[in-house]
């Protein structure tokens, strides 16, 4: 299996892990370049303990990733060997499905929130909530993952149920860009840990979480209203930003 992603790409570490419970071999095809060695961290040393073999493009647009992936699919081919290309965050509209599912979950517990609120990397999770509670109750959080959010999402529905013609998408969580700790996230991480022993991630359910406090903040969600607030998980990246690890020492 050849999958793509950032260095922190916690897709990239779950395809690893289900290669090596499968048999299968797996190649990670990885934005920027090779950490210095002993500097392996955060879903970093997952994918080297499960056993994946890493490649890494040296430049970290998407055109860059999608050329390299490309050119690995293709070496192994020519080696005889049959690579099987899973998509960049493992977005397809097939995969839209699976949120499509937890939508319905959801409102079998009794639960019919009026906003559900998840973070936007490379599409499918937003698009499959979007397809089962519909786009008005949707709120994403915009990571820097993909250059446009908004593109990127519409093009997952599938031609059976066409992409609405809004979406919500909150765009003001990035900062510095994709894997920067803002200080609104760093804030909400530490709120979040410290009211409820809940532990999100930096660069994913951080944003989703800082996006939602926004919200309520500026009175775009009152908080009364009920309010899904989607935990995709993600934890190892926690342990994989130098930045956000920097923070925490200057707090009591």
């Amino acid at each position: 299996m050849v999958t793509s992603g950032a260095p922190q790409s916690n897709h990239a570490r779950l395809t690893a892990a289900a290669g090596a419970r499968l048999g299968l071999d797996v190649v990670l095809v990885l934005a920027g370049r090779r950490p210095d060695p002993g500097h392996l961290t955060g879903n970093l040393a997952l994918d080297a303990l499960l056993g994946a073999s890493i490649v890494w493009t040296d430049d970290g647009d998407e055109a860059a990733l999608e050329r390299r992936v490309a050119e690995v699919a293709a070496d192994l081919d020519d080696a005889g060997r049959r690579p099987a290309v899973i998509p960049f965050g493992g977005s397809t509209t097939l995969t839209t499905d699976a949120y499509l599912e937890v939508s319905r979950e959801i409102l079998s517990q009794g639960v019919d929130p009026d906003h559900v609120v998840v973070a936007v990397g490379s599409g499918a999770t937003m698009a499959g909530l979007v397809r089962g509670f519909g786009a008005k109750h949707v709120l994403g959080v915009h990571c820097g993952a993909v250059a446009d959010p908004h593109h990127t999402v519409r093009a997952l529905f599938p031609d059976h149920d066409p992409a609405p013609a809004s979406l919500r998408i909150r765009m003001d969580q990035v900062g510095a860009g994709y894997g920067r700790v803002t200080p609104d996230v760093f804030a909400a991480l530490t709120l979040a840990a410290r009211t409820e022993g809940i532990v999100f991630d930096p660069v994913y359910t951080g944003r989703a979480l800082a996006g939602l406090l926004a919200e309520v903040n500026d009175g775009s969600i009152d908080p009364q209203s009920t309010v899904v607030l989607m935990h995709t998980g993600g934890l190892p990246g926690l342990f994989g930003s130098a930045e956000f690890l920097s923070e925490l020492h200057n707090v009591g």
